[in-house]
């Protein structure tokens, strides 16, 4: 049974999943061990790595249905694609499975209803099977990609989110099926109302899962993308001030060359003319070409005359 209020971080764990049993396959998935005694939500989080914020908006979301708003930057995309695929791992490798075990325990071996009963479940698991690894196959790994602060051109969430297709109603034809036609006797009857139970409460979880999608991650996705976009123009910014800092990191020596090269001299009369070395004229201008990127002797007249080196005026030649 569940009980409809807000949890907070200073709850204890213990009542949060005794009022929501349900809960209990959610602690599985972020990762939450059993065995936390009386310690608050907080405290159950912080020892096991799980970002509280994001624990919590989960829960409140599928026990009451509080949505946040959808600029909320404190939810933890990377939380969130945990604990969706820790959740695709446990309805993949247990869930159908494990209920396709008790659906074929509950029918009777060799009877032809049975048999068609089995494989339209087995195509509905097929079918939901196919929807969660197109989202492994195409947006987690752009996610975790946005977590490494890396664009993908060509694909956003938008194109998630526009071709995303939920998976409720997978089985109400299944369920109509076995309440209306298929015969019940005795301890069959009892596996196949079990049976039937688990399908219902697998089909709400499946629709909270692609709520979850929609409804949390999808917008939480947007906001990663923008910062990302933004993060590159910073970079690309910080980048272009720092190739214009290195610009104006010539040394008084190199200067001293420039104003030479400008006017005409060669590498010979420079050295003469400030008593070094032709060699290190040389180095000092593979330095000047380094730093600045201006090879052209047109080039380098516009950067001395733009930094105030030589007056255009008092050009020789």
């Amino acid at each position: 049974m569940r009980k409809m209020k807000l949890y907070e971080a200073d709850d204890k764990m213990i009542d949060l999943i005794s009022d929501n049993y349900s809960m209990l396959q959610g602690l599985s998935a972020f990762g939450i061990r059993l065995g936390f005694g009386d310690k608050t939500v907080c405290e159950v989080c912080r020892e096991q790595d799980v970002d509280c914020y994001t624990f919590l908006m989960v829960v409140n979301f599928l026990i009451n249905g509080y949505t946040p708003k959808e600029s909320d930057e404190k939810i933890s995309v990377k939380t969130l694609l945990g604990y969706l695929q820790a959740s695709h791992r446990y309805f993949i490798d247990f869930q159908l499975p494990s209920i396709r075990t008790k659906l074929e325990e509950s029918l009777q071996k060799g009877d032809g209803l049975a048999t068609l009963i089995l494989r339209l479940y087995d195509e509905y698991a097929h079918d939901i099977r196919l929807h969660m690894k197109y989202e492994e196959k195409t947006l987690f790994p752009y996610v975790e990609a946005l977590l490494r602060g890396e664009q993908t051109s060509g694909y956003n969430v938008d194109i998630f989110s526009k071709h995303h297709s939920d998976t409720k109603g997978k089985f109400q034809e299944l369920k109509n099926i076995i309440i209306k036609y298929l015969p019940h006797n005795g301890l069959a009857n009892n596996q196949l109302t079990a049976t039937l139970y688990d399908i219902y409460n697998n089909e709400e979880w499946l629709l909270n899962h692609s709520n979850v999608e929609e409804i949390l991650f999808v917008p939480a996705i947007r906001l990663l993308e923008q910062k990302v976009k933004e993060d590159d123009v910073s970079t690309r910014l910080s980048n272009m001030i720092k190739n214009a800092e290195s610009t104006e990191s010539v040394s008084e020596r190199e200067k001293e060359i420039i104003i030479c090269l400008v006017q005409g001299l060669s590498n010979k009369e420079i050295a003469a003319q400030l008593f070094i070395s032709v060699n290190t004229v040389i180095t000092h201008r593979r330095n000047i070409s380094r730093k600045l990127q201006i090879r052209s002797l047109a080039g380098l007249t516009i950067y001395a005359i733009a930094n105030n080196l030589i007056d255009s005026k008092c050009l020789t030649r």
